[in-house]
């Protein structure tokens, strides 16, 4: 009996023994599981609050990058810095484009703030081997900070990261296109200077196409016809950088090069990059708001709304400038004409005539026609001269249309007269020019309008519905030195690839302006730089040959605006963002 009294006790104590270490190992299990689950937590949030702060950095770069598309340079005051401290909790917030700023992304209050590096800007050439290789462009650099709090403002994760701005002319491509970009000449032609493509770029020749530049395409690079299944019989090149080496064969139809073909170029040759974002085709509204109407030093509208046509000058605002329209009447630069009868349109056009000599002695004689500015005006580069239609049909398809002529040298007729720095005219409707433009005493030049049409200096409105053969509508050799900004038609009528083999062909780069002669063997000679950012949107007619002859396409892109301060004013132009330095900061 002892001795199972002693057996039961022991086993007592073992059971007591057991329970205890049960009980501690699930204590420890508890607490190990309390330790994980908050180190889980805290791995989160701090996941979390990562994504939060870099979402900040980012949006507050993009911010930066507006400010630049709008044609404005980021100004402020950064907050004070106090070391230890988040600098947007110390009751200095800074101003402007570098102010503190909060956002909350899911849940996580995030606080950021911008400084502007010194030096800024500085010039560049964009290195080879970068996309936009060997382009000139404008680079500023800032800092970001942004901290991620959690509920009790505590912070989670604190980012820094430097980034550069690049600002690139679309002047400084031979050819720009935010859109399709076709170029398919029946003969010989030579195009030197980068080209760009926002869409799918279509090369293609009855002889030899050689382009010496960077090519660069957001989609899709095709040896081939868009409108249908077809390639050309001749030679396309592309110099790789150095030599040209030829495009793969296409047979008999449409070729789509291959991302495994493409380092054959050595880098010269770049297919599904990211697209950029440019103006839109609305900045060359007439309109406030809009850039051009707003920067412009002057505005001369053709007015059709009344019961007879009358020549006004506008203020930014809309409003007529009765002062500066009546110094404006007292010069022989602006009339109005209905004479032109456009074959491609099928319709008489109501024409703004602009004489470029005569408005430039005018404003010299009277120079508060633009405010009191002077020819010599820099407070965009230069001279910006706003010419427009405005009527019932203004907003449509319609028969407006601005021309331009006596612009052979871009300067008053006086001795005394100051030079011009440069000048942009800009019109949302049809532009035209008559005869030879920035030829002599080159300036920076530009001409911005709904679509470009070129006049030699033997077109006569009397001639315009004779046929093509006679000897009256044989153009003349002409010299237009300037960079296009137009609308060009697409093939199809549909971007990308829903666009192809669908017929009605645009005409391509090589009919980039519209002609209205038999320019059979007369030479067309171009330096500038073509860029598309839309179709027409007041001109419906497609191209054809039946209204005119194609000239010999001396073209080329204008290597004088590779110097920024060559560059026309207002020149529009792109910006991007490229990460310089990222750092996660663990102690404040």
């Amino acid at each position: 009996m002892k001795q199972d009294r002693e057996d039961r006790g022991f086993a007592l104590i073992g059971a007591l023994l057991v329970a205890a270490l049960v009980a501690g190992l699930l204590s420890a299990h508890f607490v190990l599981t309390r330790m994980e689950r908050a180190t889980t937590h805290s791995s989160m949030s701090s996941n979390r609050g990562f994504y939060a702060a870099e979402a900040g950095l980012n949006l507050r770069a993009e911010q930066i990058r507006e400010t630049f598309l709008g044609y404005n340079r980021p100004e402020g005051t950064s907050p004070i810095v106090i070391p230890g401290t988040v600098p947007c909790r110390t009751g200095e917030p800074g101003d402007g484009d570098f102010v503190c700023r909060e956002f909350n992304f899911k849940g996580r209050d995030v606080e950021t703030y911008v400084i502007e590096l010194p030096g800024n800007p500085l010039s560049i050439v964009i290195p080879p081997g970068e996309l936009y290789q060997n382009l000139n462009a404008q680079s500023y650099f800032f800092e970001v900070q942004s901290v991620a709090v959690d509920r009790e403002t505590n912070p989670e994760a604190v980012l820094d990261m430097e980034f550069e701005s690049r600002l690139v002319p679309l002047f400084q491509f031979l050819a720009f296109y935010d859109k399709d970009l076709e170029i398919l000449p029946g003969n010989f032609m030579n195009l030197t200077g980068p080209i760009y493509s926002n869409g799918n770029l279509h090369l293609g020749t009855e002889n030899v196409l050689t382009i010496n530049g960077q090519v660069t395409v957001t989609g899709d690079l095709y040896h081939g016809r868009k409108d249908y299944d077809g390639c050309q019989p001749g030679t396309v090149q592309i110099y790789n950088p150095a030599n040209p080496m030829a495009l793969p064969g296409c047979g008999g139809g449409r070729r789509k090069l291959r991302p495994d073909e493409l380092p054959a170029w050595n880098g010269a040759i770049r297919a599904g990059v990211e697209a950029v974002t440019v103006p839109e085709p609305e900045a060359i509204d007439a309109e406030p708001g809009r850039l051009y109407w707003d920067k412009a030093d002057l505005r001369i509208m053709l007015d059709l709304n009344g019961g007879s046509p009358e020549i006004q000058v506008r203020h930014a605002n809309g409003s007529v400038d009765a002062f500066a329209t009546g110094l404006l009447a007292a010069c022989d630069a602006a009339k109005h004409s209905l004479t032109f009868h456009n074959q491609r349109e099928e319709k008489d056009i109501w024409m703004l005539e602009i004489d470029a000599r005569e408005l430039l002695n005018c404003i010299n004689g009277n120079p508060l026609l633009i405010a009191n500015r002077g020819l010599d005006d820099r407070t965009e580069g230069g001279l910006v001269w706003y010419f427009g239609v405005d009527g019932p049909l203004a907003d449509g398809l319609n028969n407006y249309g601005v021309r331009l002529g006596n612009g052979e040298k871009l300067a008053a007729e006086s001795v005394s007269a100051p030079e011009i720095e440069g000048l942009t005219v800009v019109s949302g409707q049809a532009l035209y020019v008559k005869g030879d433009w920035n030829a002599l005493d080159k300036k920076p030049a530009a001409l911005m309008a709904d679509s470009i049409n070129i006049l030699s200096g033997a077109w006569e409105d009397t001639d315009s519905m004779l046929p093509l053969d006679d000897a009256r509508r044989r153009a003349t050799p002409t010299d237009i030195r300037a960079a296009f900004l137009a609308g060009t038609d697409t093939t199809g009528n549909v971007e990308g690839s829903g666009g192809l083999n669908q017929g009605k062909y645009n005409g391509g780069l090589e009919n980039y302006p519209r002609l209205h002669e038999n320019w059979g063997g007369t030479r067309l000679y171009y330096r500038g730089s073509f860029v598309s950012l839309d179709r027409p949107r007041h001109v419906a007619g497609p191209w054809s040959l039946v209204n005119y002859i194609p000239s010999i396409r001396d073209w080329g892109f204008d290597s004088d605006f590779n110097d920024a301060a060559n560059l026309p004013p207002l020149s529009p132009r792109f910006v991007y963002v490229k990460q310089v330095l990222f750092v996660r900061e663990f102690h404040l």
